[in-house]
């Protein structure tokens, strides 16, 4: 990880160990972990007080690192949500049938995201794949914006915080990415 600074390495390897960071998003600042580890996914939402079944985002810095969790895409699909756009945006694809529950909740699609933001993009690289992603608050109420806020709401309870800027300040409207439709606004 040459050229990498150090906070972004440490958060990898907290990640690589099972743990859960804060880091700022194209929206708001969002909790991670990695998506394989079941136990760590189940650990960042009993931290936000939300249920499994809602599911989770993943974020990824390019389509191949969440093609091992999709059904086969059509042309249309990978190119709709293959490069990431000026707003956020993100997408609820047909999963494969093995992908965990603790990712898909009671969904039979995956909600994903391509990013363009400097430090989740960062993120996704050298982690060499993708990244959970959920807004980081407790359930239903307001998302972080900032470091200070996130380290506020979960009071040391993280493994590590990554700084930076948030892009909108508000969490990213959610498309099928069969059908175009607007799920969330």
């Amino acid at each position: 990880m040459t050229g990498v600074n150090w906070p972004l390495r440490e958060a990898i390897r907290k990640l690589r160990d099972g743990g859960i960071i804060a880091y700022p998003t194209e929206t708001v600042y969002g909790l991670g972990c990695e998506p394989r580890d079941g136990a760590a996914v189940l650990h960042l939402l009993a931290l936000k007080q939300r249920r499994p079944e809602h599911g989770v985002i993943l974020l990824a810095s390019e389509l191949a690192q969440l093609e091992p969790f999709l059904r086969p895409l059509t042309a249309a699909v990978r190119r709709r949500i293959g490069t990431p756009s000026r707003l956020p945006v993100t997408w609820t694809v047909p999963c494969r049938p093995d992908t965990p529950y603790w990712l898909t909740g009671d969904h039979d699609s995956l909600a994903v995201r391509i990013t363009a933001h400097p430090v989740a993009h960062a993120l996704c690289e050298q982690l060499g794949g993708t990244l959970v992603s959920t807004s980081a608050n407790l359930h239903g109420r307001r998302p972080a914006s900032s470091a200070l806020a996130v380290r506020r709401i979960f009071n040391g309870n993280l493994d590590a915080i990554l700084h930076g800027d948030c892009g909108t300040g508000r969490p990213s409207s959610v498309r099928d990415a069969v059908t175009g439709r607007i799920l969330r606004n």
